[in-house]
């Protein structure tokens, strides 16, 4: 079966592992995927990511971060779908819950957080919100 959203795999595979408080998880995967990932870790939704090699497109072992029996991340949402995406001005990136959480965006400037992207004063598609 193919997989047509990797962004939305992603992030249901991580909500489905925190739920039975898995210490890892293995997803398929892509670049974008990899950046995504890049920017959980520097914020702390993440412990550590690693690219697993095989001879089809590779695995991205994702180590889930857990604090006093607790997740770390306390939700995920997908903003931007195929079916409806979403974009945004440079003055109008959103806050996610009031700067506690973070918003993924996909911009001219490559794959970076809402606070990147108010620094560089650009906008784009807002892929998606962890909090």
């Amino acid at each position: 079966m193919a997989v047509t959203d990797s962004v939305a795999n992603m992030l249901t595979i991580i909500r489905n592992a925190l739920k039975v408080r898995k210490e890892t998880v293995d997803i398929p995967a892509s670049k974008l995927n990899e950046k995504i990932l890049g920017i959980f870790k520097q914020h702390g939704f993440i412990e550590d990511v690693r690219l697993l090699k095989d001879n089809k497109q590779g695995v991205l072992k994702i180590y889930l971060k857990y604090e006093n029996k607790k997740s770390v991340i306390v939700g995920l949402s997908r903003v931007s779908k195929s079916g409806l995406r979403v974009y945004v001005a440079n003055d109008e990136i959103p806050r996610v819950l009031s700067g506690m959480g973070t918003a993924v965006l996909s911009t001219s400037k490559g794959i970076i957080d809402d606070k990147e992207a108010r620094k560089l004063k650009t906008g784009g598609e807002v892929l998606c919100y962890i909090w």
